[in-house]
């Protein structure tokens, strides 16, 4: 097989080769991160930890040679080795190699899951980048407004678990000002995990307000983003089609 023909299956799915090698490669990706999850799973990993570390490196071998087959195939290749794939697909089967150096390194064979990516390519989903592209700069224009809204929460659940730990006391559980402070943003994003709770009536009526108004904040940064996007899509019309610019303005 030639390097233009190789070139064409790796890195292209126009034709049947080319699409049937990306629709394995992502089985294979899928596959070799069911079995990192299940390596993690004590009770399995302990009965099934050969043939656990024996598909990993199948897996490691075959994402290897994949890799230098790409390199081979392409003319330039500094063009793959360096680009957003290539480091992607380079660091799919370093941690396998670097688990004999740093043992912890093993669990971020699950950064092959980024690999996925390729199905917008080999399912013809490009076109669905430019929704990414409005969120994208909907979430740049918005981001001073979400600044200022993040900066006065933190000032609140500040000063609101200063107020609780003042109220309640170290005897109710709020030992300190940043474990109150814990507990406040606990409260206010409602999670409420019960792990520290008020027991004083005015402590448990703060608690209430801080909940009631947990649930007012959710609405203001989803506002603000929604704004922002609505905004850039309109732009985005008008520049596609001017003759839209009076649409928009009645």
């Amino acid at each position: 097989m030639s390097k233009r023909e190789l070139y064409n299956i790796i890195f292209k799915s126009d034709s049947k080769k080319g699409k049937i090698f990306d629709i394995v490669l992502l089985i294979l990706i899928l596959l070799s991160v069911l079995n990192v999850m299940l390596e993690s799973v004590e009770s399995i990993n302990s009965k099934h930890n050969f043939i656990i570390r024996l598909l990993e490196w199948i897996f490691t071998a075959i994402f290897t040679i994949e890799y230098f087959l790409r390199i081979y195939s392409i003319k330039i290749k500094k063009s793959y080795i360096f680009s957003f794939y290539g480091i992607i697909d380079l660091i799919s089967f370093l941690p396998s190699y670097f688990s004999f150096f740093i043992p912890g390194l093993n669990s971020l064979k699950v950064l092959r899951t980024v690999r996925f990516i390729r199905i917008f390519r080999i399912l013809k989903l490009s076109r669905y980048l430019e929704e990414v592209y409005y969120l994208k700069k909907a979430l740049i224009k918005s981001r001073s407004k979400i600044l200022v809204f993040l900066t006065i929460i933190f000032s609140i659940v500040t000063i609101l678990g200063t107020f609780m730990y003042i109220i309640e006391g170290s005897e109710n559980g709020f030992s300190n000002i940043p474990v109150s402070i814990y507990w406040a943003i606990v409260t206010l994003t409602t999670v409420g995990y019960g792990d520290i709770s008020p027991q004083t009536p005015l402590g448990q009526f703060l608690s209430s307000i801080i909940m009631i108004l947990g649930y007012a904040i959710i609405v203001v940064p989803t506002g603000i983003f929604s704004a922002e996007l609505i905004s850039e899509q309109k732009e985005n019309k008008e520049l596609m089609c001017p003759e839209c610019k009076t649409k928009f303005r009645v």
